[in-house]
């Protein structure tokens, strides 16, 4: 699945970290669960561009996380069990910015779909 994360900045300032900062509702629209494309490359082929108003903010590949996916799992699975439909959140690529009420939020894996979530006022 493609996940559309949001962390509100005064929050996370105030606190020293993301905890709070990334648990309210509404903060991480999920879009339907879907497999990546075994026949473009795989997990090492994929890759995320975020968009806000149509304008590219983020893009990156799974070869440019710091550890692959493999080895994030195999970490995980060590400390909790995981299951089918299990969500791992890995942070993101360079271009976070500031969402508005009114603004359209997209993330794209290429070859999977596009979520696409608008933003309202709290």
């Amino acid at each position: 699945s493609s996940d559309n994360e949001v962390t509100g900045r005064e929050p996370q300032k105030a606190a020293g970290h993301g905890t709070r900062a990334k648990g309210f509702d509404t903060f991480c629209p999920v879009g339907r669960r879907v497999a990546p494309p075994a026949e473009r490359g795989g997990l090492d082929a994929l890759e995320v561009r975020c968009r806000v108003g149509g304008v590219e903010r983020q893009r990156g590949r799974a070869t440019d996380m710091t550890f692959s996916i493999p080895r994030l799992l195999a970490y995980i699975s060590r400390i909790m069990t995981l299951v089918p439909g299990d969500l791992v959140l890995t942070g993101t690529p360079a271009g976070v910015g500031p969402l508005a009420p009114g603004d359209v939020g997209e993330v794209e894996i290429p070859g999977v779909g596009v979520l696409r979530n608008p933003v309202v006022g709290g």
